[in-house]
């Protein structure tokens, strides 16, 4: 709220909120340099400086909550999932990108950072985390997975790939009460193919990279990455609530006219 607003008082807004978000969305879906905002967007240090207190103040994952909490009652489900989706993804840093956040993915052959996140059954974002690209996906889920619990204690089911097998299934069900199920490869499988569970984290992590901002890592500190990841899932929720028509890909096929 502004401080204008308040009981206290302040001084006006010079910047309409709204233009505001606009500015960061574009900075986000865009990947621009904040220098490079348009001459229609507020000054760019007043642009960073809302993003910058905004990630601090976890404004963004609380518009995210709000906004999976609206999509879920509207679907008919229970607002808070009990069920969840966990995966990472290695991506390039670039050269803006220095120090202990950044190394080098050994088996993904990538040197950057690693995104390290949960969704729904729905695909829609839970919690998103960004480490160096070389921490091991089982360290860094403890951390994730302890952080999710604390805010979604009603989470009982995370599903993932071979990455989290060892003895961090027997973890999370001592520690966190969880039951983490381990989705593999059919035997004899051979190329890409659709698994359960797992291609609903992979879809998600495709709707994120559709923000150029996401292709790269560029953010000097891990939580604007986060920030930005969360921009783009507050951007593809709004568009769903808002949206008058169901998406293509739960509409029936309608069946061609006969001919004459």
């Amino acid at each position: 709220m502004p401080a204008c607003q308040t009981r206290t008082g302040g001084r006006p807004e010079k910047h309409h909120r709204r233009d505001i978000i606009d500015a960061i969305r574009y900075v986000t879906d865009n990947a621009c340099k904040w220098r490079a905002l348009p001459a229609d967007f507020p000054p760019y240090q007043t642009v960073f400086g809302f993003f910058s207190r905004w990630t601090r103040a976890g404004v963004f994952n609380r518009i995210r909550d709000e906004l999976r909490r609206a999509i879920r009652l509207r679907a008919g489900r229970c607002p808070n999932p009990v069920a969840g989706v966990i995966d990472s993804q290695s991506v390039r840093a670039a050269a803006t990108v220095t120090g202990r956040s950044r190394s080098f993915d050994a088996g993904k052959k990538v040197p950057g950072r690693k995104r390290h996140l949960v969704v729904d059954t729905f695909g829609l974002l839970m919690m998103v985390m960004v480490t160096a690209a070389g921490q091991p996906d089982r360290d860094a889920a403890r951390e994730l997975l302890a952080r999710l619990r604390m805010l979604h204690p009603q989470l009982t089911l995370i599903w993932g790939d071979s990455a989290y097998t060892g003895t961090l299934v027997e973890w999370a069900r001592r520690f966190l009460h969880l039951t983490l199920k381990i989705v593999t490869k059919r035997p004899g499988q051979t190329g890409f193919k659709v698994l359960a569970r797992r291609w609903i984290v992979e879809r998600s992590l495709s709707w994120l990279m559709n923000a150029r901002r996401n292709v790269i890592d560029f953010e000097r500190k891990p939580s604007h990455s986060e920030a930005h990841l969360t921009v783009v899932a507050i951007t593809l929720m709004t568009r769903r609530l808002t949206r008058k028509r169901p998406p293509a890909w739960t509409r029936k096929p309608t069946p061609a006219p006969r001919a004459a």
